[in-house]
């Protein structure tokens, strides 16, 4: 039996939440693909840029990541 872990609302680091996202993949490729679904997304890439996002940031804050589960679902 599986256990189940409930994703915590927290600051992430980007390489964490990408691998979270992505365990399979290496660090480098996980976090290059979290990066393009944001980019895809629209209305996820316009709601970061609201709330501060910077691409030179290593991490995302509570509300960046509450933001990304919105538009992505939980990792």
């Amino acid at each position: 039996m599986e256990e189940e872990h409930k994703f915590i609302i927290r600051t992430y680091s980007k390489a964490e939440l990408a691998h979270l996202y992505n365990p399979d993949m290496p660090l480098v490729s996980a976090m290059r693909k979290l990066r393009q679904w944001i980019r895809r997304n629209k209305q996820l890439s316009s709601a970061l840029a609201e709330a501060g996002e910077n691409k030179r940031d290593h991490s995302y804050p509570p509300l960046q990541v509450r933001l990304i589960t919105r538009y992505l679902g939980e990792p």
